[in-house]
Parts: C-alpha cells; structure tokens; sequence
C-alpha cells in the first residue's frame, strides 16, 4: 500500500506518496502554478518536449528493467513535432514506465518519481523548485527522525521482556495469582520510571489527563536509550538480589549520567 504525506511549498498543497520503495511527488498539483484550471495540460505540454522524453527514457532505462526501449525509440523520434502529443497515461502504456503513475479519484493526479518531479518543477519554475527540493528534504528528514524513535521505542520494548523475565526468576513468589504478579510487575516498571522520569506511571496519568497512551510514549529518543540501558542494568541487578530501594538509588544515578553523555553528544550532532 502506498504511503501518502502532504507538503506545503509556497502555501500550495503538494501531495507526495512512497511504493514500491519510490518517493513519488503529485505534479498535478505542481502544474497548478502555471494552470490552475487545467493543471494536466501543463503537463501534458511538458511531456511533448525531446528533452523531457529524453530524460524520462534514460530515468526508465537506468531504473526500470522492464521499459520498453523498442517502443520508446520511435517516440522520442517523434518528440518536438508540432503533431506529437503524449500523456501520462499513453506513456506508461506504451513503454511500462515507473517514473510517472496516474492516480484517480481522492487524492488522483499524476505522480512522478521525485527526482522527475524537481525536473518538471523547474520547468514549471525554477524559484518553486527550489522550495519543492528544501520541503521535500525536510519531509524526509522527519521521517527518518521518526523511524529512528520507532526503531528505538521497539528495542526498548525488547529489553523490558529480558527485565519482566528477571522480575519473573527472581521477585515474583511462587503460587502467586496473575493479578498479584501484574502488581509487582507494575512496581519493577516504576522503579524505572522514578529512576528516568521521577514520577510514576500513576502519577505520569494524573498530570496529564488528556494525553493518550503512557509515559514512555512520550519519551524523547535519548530518553528511550537510557531507558533501554537501564532495564538491562536493572535485570542484571535483580539477578545478582539487590533490594529494590537500593536498586532505585543506582538506577538513578545512572539515568543522571546517562542523560548528560546523551544530550552532551545531541549538541555534537553525534546523535541523530
């Protein structure tokens, strides 16, 4: 399934989608700047060009291999005539491109392959290419700065089972019910928490009562390190049987230290 973002460049929406690995940009909605009745006929009169078929063959020849350079040739021999036309939909049913894709109903138009999208940008305008490309950039660097929290906030996820596993070997009784192991859980889990955060979960819920979710939902990257840090350190404390108060006081020491490196090595740019 194709994933769909919206950008704002110049106070013009512009829709962008990835599939199938590749950033596509609507340029539809970039035609707009030169017609905003009958954006397609801008794009249209882009595709009739030889340079542009020039460049979407060599993208296709490079990018695709199932282009259909046979039957590319005889268009681009044709390209620039006052007879020639080409569509989007007619080029991408005559050669198999993926460069450029035709969407309809919400949300349609046509979509080009990014580094095709900046082409026609500046052939549409060179002053909104360039804040296409920089709100495009910035869109990516969003993404990557979430799925670097997503990728972090699973191994924290990872390491509270080796801590729950702990907490199971060594401080959960025998013959207890589930509901008074989930209690002791509970405790282990705000250990860490008073440890990180200086609250509770509870507490986290009664401060703020409008968010959903729990406190660690709204950690920051660091924070979700030194967390994951933490529950290794704290499994391997409860093996070696130290009490929980005495834990609690190490546990935060080492959140202190911990915090410092991070944001220390935040300012460096070390850490993305």
């Amino acid at each position: 399934m194709a994933k769909k973002t919206d950008i704002i460049v110049k106070d013009v929406v512009i829709k962008t989608m990835t599939k199938g690995n590749i950033d596509y940009i609507c340029i539809t909605d970039i035609a707009r700047q030169k017609n905003t009745t009958e954006p397609k006929d801008v794009v249209k009169n882009w595709m009739r060009q030889k340079n542009t078929l020039e460049y979407l063959g060599l993208w296709e020849k490079l990018n695709n291999p199932n282009f259909k350079g046979v039957e590319f040739d005889p268009l681009l021999a044709e390209a620039g005539s006052n007879s020639f036309t080409m569509s989007p939909t007619r080029w991408v049913e005559l050669t198999d491109a993926i460069g450029i894709l035709t969407k309809n109903g919400a949300g349609g138009g046509t979509y080009a392959q990014r580094d095709i999208a900046f082409k026609f940008a500046s052939w549409v305008s060179v002053e909104f290419e360039l804040y296409l490309v920089k709100e495009f950039q910035r869109l990516k660097s969003e993404e990557q700065k979430l799925l670097g929290w997503t990728a972090k906030r699973e191994l924290s996820k990872i390491n509270y089972r080796i801590h729950t596993d702990a907490i199971k070997s060594h401080i959960v009784p025998a013959e207890v019910t589930s509901a008074q192991a989930s209690i002791i859980y509970a405790e282990e889990a705000d250990v860490l928490n008073v440890a990180l955060f200086g609250m509770t979960a509870k507490q986290w819920r009664e401060a703020n009562p409008d968010l959903k979710g729990n406190i660690r939902d709204y950690a920051t990257i660091n924070e979700l390190i030194c967390l994951s840090n933490m529950e290794n350190i704290n499994a391997v404390l409860i093996n070696d049987g130290i009490p929980q108060g005495e834990r609690l006081k190490k546990l935060n020491q080492i959140a202190i230290q911990q915090m410092q490196v991070l944001e220390v090595n935040d300012k460096r740019t070390l850490l993305k």
